[in-house]
């Protein structure tokens, strides 16, 4: 089965508006999700437009305020009033259980999107082991595993590698999808991804 592409983080607001109509799209194209859990801090600082913080504060409050009330109506994904309060703690223990899960052939599909509609639905810290644990049994795994190996060298490598290639790629934030090379950023271009899985679009990306 082919796969796509998926660079993203376990505490990003528009991976999780996205994550379950980019899932319903992925199953109907019967395309498997190759999840790419990275910095999304580090990336960001490299080739994104700056840390949300240092937006003005009206950008701020369009970009992180109103376009997720909007985008939660319209993907039935429902959020909290405001920004988690967690949210800008390290995730680097979440990010890693997603990695660990993915070493050792679990499908975290489901796991994935239980820790970003946490965050964002009910305000869990995805910084805390006990809060991972308990999402990780309702995502349908043995979390114990997964947490103990979480900060193990071998997954911080696979995420230090996911962050490099991001960065290398000119990812530019969370969630950017890869079709068969092709590069789509941002849920709001989900139904443009289920069309490049049905029929590729011209041109190439990246442009030489």
């Amino acid at each position: 089965m082919s796969e796509i592409e998926y660079f993203y983080s376990a505490h990003s607001a528009y991976a999780y508006l996205g994550s379950a109509r980019f899932m319903d799209i992925a199953r109907a194209a019967k395309r498997r999700i190759d999840h790419r859990p990275m910095d999304l801090r580090k990336v960001v600082a490299v080739t994104g437009p700056g840390a949300t913080n240092g937006l003005t504060p009206g950008r701020r409050a369009y970009f992180s305020g109103r376009e997720i009330e909007r985008w939660a109506e319209f993907r039935n994904a429902p959020v909290m009033q405001g920004i988690p309060t967690h949210h800008d703690k390290d995730m680097t223990l979440s990010n890693g259980m997603l990695i660990a899960g993915l070493l050792r052939g679990v499908d975290i599909d489901r796991l994935a999107h239980c820790l970003l509609e946490a965050h964002w639905r009910d305000d869990a810290d995805l910084a805390d082991r006990e809060t991972l644990a308990r999402l990780g049994r309702a995502g349908g795994v043995d979390p114990e595993p997964l947490l103990e190996a979480a900060l193990s060298s071998e997954v911080q490598a696979v995420y230090a590698t996911n962050t490099q290639e991001a960065i290398d790629r000119s990812v530019f934030g969370s969630p950017t999808y890869f079709v068969d090379g092709d590069m789509f950023y941002g849920q709001d271009h989900l139904e443009m991804v289920g069309r490049a899985l049905e029929r590729p679009f011209a041109g190439e990306w990246p442009r030489s």
